[in-house]
Parts: C-alpha cells; sequence; structure tokens
C-alpha cells in the first residue's frame, strides 16, 4: 500500500496523461466510521493545465472552483456536475501546474454491502461504479472531501502490477475542442464489464 513517502520516486508529479494509465487496476479505499468501501480503477480521463486542454477545468487558469488541481499531487479534485452530482479526481504534476485524473468507473471489490446501500440493493454489480457520479456515490465521497489528501485523510491507494489490456479513445461526453480526437485521454482496461461505454457530447441548445 502506498504511503505518504511513495510519492517520492516522483510516480505522481508526471502530468495526468502519463499517470492516468497506470491507476488502471490500482485499489482505492474510502475509510469511514461505516465502514471501508475498495474500488478497483478501470477507467480514467487524463485533464491538463492551464492552455494545454480545453477540455480541463483548469484551461482558463486558476479559480476558487478549480484551486485543488494547482495543489501538490495525491489529493482529491471534487466538483459538482450538472448541479447535483459529484465527480472526483486525483490530482497529479508538481505543485502549480493543475493536472488530473477522473476516477470514471471501477469495480467495487470490498465494502459491497455498505456500496449498495449507498446505490440500491438490486443495482447490478457491474453497474455500482460504472460512470463517474455512481463511482463516487457508490463509495460515498462527498463534495466536502475535495483537497483531501489520498493516503490519508480516510484515504489509502494501493496501485497495482498486474497485466492486463489497456485501451483509449477520445474522452466521454467532453463538450467542445476537449471532446475531438486530439485529445484521446480515456483510459480502460479493455473487455472489463464495469467500464462505461463511450457516449458522444450532446450540444446543448441556447436559450
Amino acid at each position: 500500500m502506498l504511503t505518504p513517502a511513495s510519492n517520492s520516486s516522483g510516480f505522481f508529479d508526471r502530468t495526468s496523461v502519463d499517470v492516468a494509465p497506470e491507476l488502471l487496476g490500482a485499489r482505492l479505499t474510502r475509510h469511514s466510521e461505516s465502514g471501508d468501501i475498495t474500488l478497483r480503477i478501470t477507467e480514467v480521463e487524463a485533464y491538463l493545465g492551464v492552455g494545454e486542454d480545453p477540455g480541463s477545468h483548469s484551461y482558463r487558469g486558476m479559480t476558487a472552483r478549480n484551486a485543488v488541481m494547482f495543489g501538490p499531487p495525491l489529493h482529491l479534485y471534487t466538483y459538482f456536475t450538472y448541479g447535483m452530482h459529484v465527480c472526483a479526481n486525483i490530482v497529479c504534476s508538481p505543485e502549480g501546474q493543475a493536472s488530473a485524473v477522473l476516477l470514471r468507473a471501477g469495480e467495487i471489490v470490498e465494502g459491497l454491502d455498505l456500496a449498495r446501500a449507498h446505490r440500491g440493493e438490486n443495482v447490478a454489480l457491474r453497474d455500482l461504479a460504472r460512470g463517474p457520479a455512481r463511482l463516487t456515490k457508490a463509495m460515498g465521497i462527498p463534495l466536502s472531501d475535495g483537497g483531501a489528501d489520498v493516503l490519508g485523510d480516510g484515504y489509502s491507494l494501493e496501485l497495482t502490477d498486474a497485466v492486463f489490456e489497456i485501451a483509449s479513445s477520445m474522452r466521454t461526453g467532453v463538450s467542445g475542442p476537449g471532446g475531438l480526437a486530439a485529445y484521446p485521454w480515456r483510459y480502460f482496461i479493455d473487455g472489463d464489464p464495469t467500464v462505461s461505454p463511450y457516449r458522444a457530447s450532446v450540444p446543448r441548445k441556447r436559450s
């Protein structure tokens, strides 16, 4: 299991494009008074920093909302989407460079009963954390955990040396240039049933 000294090699000081595929298969655990829930990560997306990535929240610079992305690596960057769902990212790159990996999907491998209590007793195993909003709900990750250390603050992270096929594609549901083929930064374990289906962005009508 990783410890606060685990980044001494600079693993998480690299860009999200470098780190993202290597997070596949890793196990992220959220510890709480209700119990532990462990997720095996099966799908992620990489987002870069200022001026580099039009799909990233940090593209136009630091704001109160995205400040965690500019902080030290190995912290959670959380945000609301559609005003009601929480998404969670792991920040990487040296402090100040604003790079993060979105946790898009995974398999609940420990704490299944607790995850089902969060998502519903009849939800299929593969669907418990299949998609970024479902993932945070299954694990019980709240918006207020933004800035939490994933090697502390109620979390732990364990990388893997397991061998599997990694596939990539355009990012799913990203509108504008950031969702085009120039940014093939969605990575997933090929053939894993918990990976979410690709979804192209749907343009919104202006009112």
